[in-house]
């Protein structure tokens, strides 16, 4: 979970547990219908949750199911739901209609997530809870990062670069995910956790609705004003909420003297740790994670028995043990950026864009 950790070492033992090859492209903003084999072997359709709380879900989620499917000669419909929970129902209910033989989704929120898996299931329809597990739901397979685990590496995250600037102690404001969103509850419990262990009190603690950039301003602004300022460090669940943050840091002169953390290695959160205003993210390997996920529904497709889920997650609500597979993330401070890049999740072409960037990227390895 630190920042450490090989890239390589996690990657190779992706290739052997998963081994699902990619190849082709379908990358298109909108819907997506990548065309495979015949035969007895089903479809499959996603849902995505929205391009607004994270970039990763249409730059990279996208591409890298479709490049599977597509290898696989699985025909498959990927559509996002845009933040909408009737249009996600209304997605689930298409899917459906249309005879696909697996459903794989991201909730909005576990009940639109539960409702539409108990439909499929009526159905025959074998769903797959992708990167958030839907409580009281019927998902026959989850596929994610180790959540508390992304939550720990966080929070550790952020007492290093307190330490780093000499605060051993003091206020910490947590700005937390969608109340809706279980990942959301697991990620706190990792960074609370380590946060509090180290000896710092949580002064402030409130979450985002919807994972809401804009709203995220509004209530660390309130924040910030409410504790005149008087902050060591601030956990912000994600990029986007961390780059909300720095937004207002920004404004009150102080950004870069209040670490602050992040999450998913998007380009703007990857710049700003190159600057130091954010303190650090979570690489989250989507394609270990998309390629995971696929080869549960590629298999199902094909009427197989997947082999790849080796562990379990309890449903909080339920009580049911679902089937899973937990991949690990990796903390990214300036100088693990280039483990990213390395890994071609993103290049340097586009972190580097600017004097002080490309000044930050040649200090630190980014080529």
């Amino acid at each position: 979970m630190r920042g450490k950790r090989s890239l390589a070492v996690a990657a190779a033992l992706a290739v052997t547990a998963f081994g699902v090859a990619a190849c082709g492209s379908d990358s298109s903003s909108g819907g997506s219908d990548t065309s495979g084999g015949s035969g007895d072997v089903g479809s499959v359709g996603v849902i995505l949750p929205d391009s607004a709380s994270s970039a990763r879900w249409e730059t990279a989620d996208r591409k890298v199911l479709g490049d599977a499917f597509t290898a696989a000669g699985v025909s498959a419909d990927i559509q996002n739901a845009n933040g909408d929970k009737a249009k996600f129902a209304t997605l689930c209910d298409q899917m459906i209609n249309d005879g696909v033989a697996v459903l794989m989704i991201v909730n909005l929120d576990s009940e639109t997530g539960a409702a539409c898996e108990k439909k499929a299931a009526d159905q025959g329809i074998k769903t797959i809870d992708y990167d958030r597990l839907t409580l009281n739901g019927s998902a026959a397979y989850y596929v994610s990062f180790d959540n508390v685990a992304v939550g720990t590496a966080q929070g550790e995250g952020l007492v290093k670069c307190m330490k780093d600037l000499g605060k051993t102690s003091g206020p910490v404001a947590l700005l937390n995910g969608s109340p809706t969103d279980n990942n959301a509850t697991l990620f706190k419990q990792g960074y609370e956790a380590a946060i509090k262990a180290a000896g710092y009190t949580i002064a402030a603690d409130q979450s985002v609705p919807d994972w809401d950039n804009t709203k995220a301003g509004t209530i660390f602004e309130q924040m910030y004003t409410k504790a005149n300022g008087n902050f060591v460090g601030v956990d912000a669940a994600n990029d986007g909420l961390g780059g909300a943050v720095i937004s207002v840091l920004s404004r009150n002169g102080v950004a870069g003297k209040i670490p602050v953390t992040g999450q998913d290695a998007t380009d703007e959160g990857l710049q700003r740790v190159l600057l130091g205003t954010q303190c650090m993210t979570v690489y989250k390997a989507v394609k270990r994670e998309a390629d995971a996920a696929s080869e549960l529904a590629i298999a199902l497709a094909k009427g197989e028995e997947p082999t790849s889920a080796t562990g379990s997650v309890k449903d909080t609500e339920s009580g049911r043990d679902v089937p899973s597979v937990l991949l690990e993330p990796q903390a990214i401070f300036a100088d693990s950026v280039k483990d990213v890049v390395a890994d071609n999740y993103t290049t340097a072409a586009k972190l580097c864009t600017t004097a002080a960037l490309k000044a930050a990227c040649t200090k630190n390895g980014v080529q």
